[in-house]
């Protein structure tokens, strides 16, 4: 018996010409094998003095790189940021260091309790020879201000605050006062001593942008600390940065981040985060759309200091615990079995479906 050859007696298959859509289909998809993706927006500069900055604090500062980053990010997402944390962990001495590493104004406010609203905004002074009133502007009048124990003053001076870190400009005697940009106010706190404090009004705290706990060192940078404070001897840790961005540099860096893309299953994303944060059995008191705004806002500049012009899920979920954590209260139940709101927030998270 003959042995049948495999394609014998079979229609032979008809090599059909490629069309030209499938050809460039092909051709993409081959191209995407070693895909290298290119921006919308150059951001490599911003990338490039973001990390230049970071080197700069960390020459003085040993660790808390979440506590720099949330700084770097609130700065350029035009925020403030609140940092809480006990006596001696760094707090005052970051934020300076953070101000001498850009060329810009720079006022440090020490809360007290009988600091007056004038001593912080200015005050109208006669003038003898033009006999007319002028306005002396007090140390509000900066890019970036650092109110150094902001809950040791009373209410009254706190309300002081108001007006200039939501719009940007002061109100008195029926004037108005534009500040100049950049313009940032960090403000730090002790959470551990109650004798002589105030509480932050919930309007306050609600125009902060980021709430950051700094905690305690682990032990290798404990002893890495140790170390550089012993081979400093007579020297002064702040000599070590030098500034190397200028206000137009960081304007231009603001502009950028507010065009980075957000896509807009991105947008419901956190509009759901927010919304749970309402309907929440732990909390009393959900987060309000400017904090929907603050998330938007951080997630940007995250993105953009990742070299990225648009907006990830991780972007987001980075952002929500330091901006909401402050907004929201716990109901007191939950807050005597020693729930806090960023246990609430995480759970959150976790429980709010991410997109895809």
């Amino acid at each position: 018996m003959e042995e049948q050859h495999p394609n014998e007696g079979q229609t032979p298959i008809e090599h059909t010409p490629i069309s030209k859509d499938i050809q460039e289909e092909t051709t993409r998809v081959e191209a995407t094998q070693d895909l290298k993706f290119t921006n919308r927006l150059d951001l490599s500069e911003l990338q490039t003095n973001v990390q230049n900055m970071k080197a700069e604090i960390g020459k003085v500062i040993v660790g808390q790189t979440d506590m720099v980053d949330m700084l770097l990010a609130s700065l350029l997402a035009k925020g403030h940021s609140l940092i809480e944390g006990v006596p001696g962990v760094a707090k005052t001495i970051t934020a300076k260091l953070m101000a001498k590493s850009l060329s810009v104004d720079f006022s440090r406010i020490q809360f007290t309790p009988d600091l007056m609203p004038s001593d912080i905004l200015g005050t109208s002074v006669f003038n003898l020879k033009s006999t007319e009133f002028e306005f002396k502007k007090g140390p509000i009048f900066s890019n970036m201000i650092l109110i150094d124990e902001i809950n040791r003053a009373p209410a009254k001076t706190q309300a002081a605050l108001f007006e200039v870190m939501e719009e940007q400009q002061i109100t008195i005697d029926g004037n108005y006062y534009k500040l100049e940009s950049p313009f940032m106010v960090l403000a730090t706190q002790n959470p551990i001593e109650q004798e002589g404090t105030y509480r932050l009004p919930e309007a306050q705290l609600d125009r902060f942008l980021f709430k950051i706990d700094v905690g305690y060192p682990n032990l290798e940078e404990e002893i890495e600390i140790l170390m550089r404070e012993h081979n400093l001897q007579d020297g002064v840790k702040t000599d070590a940065v030098t500034p190397f961005l200028t206000a137009e540099q960081i304007t231009t860096y603001q502009s950028l981040v507010t065009q980075v893309l957000v896509e807009e299953h991105l947008l419901k994303y956190i509009a759901d985060l927010i919304v749970a944060t309402r309907q929440h059995q732990f909390l009393y008191l959900g987060a309000s759309p400017r904090a929907s705004i603050a998330i938007l806002k951080a997630s940007k500049a995250f993105a953009a200091m990742a070299g990225r012009d648009f907006v990830t899920p991780e972007d987001i979920k980075r952002a929500a615990v330091p901006v909401l954590h402050h907004r929201v209260i716990v109901t007191p139940e939950r807050e005597m079995e020693g729930i806090t709101s960023t246990d609430v927030i995480k759970q959150i998270i976790e429980n709010v479906e991410i997109p895809r």
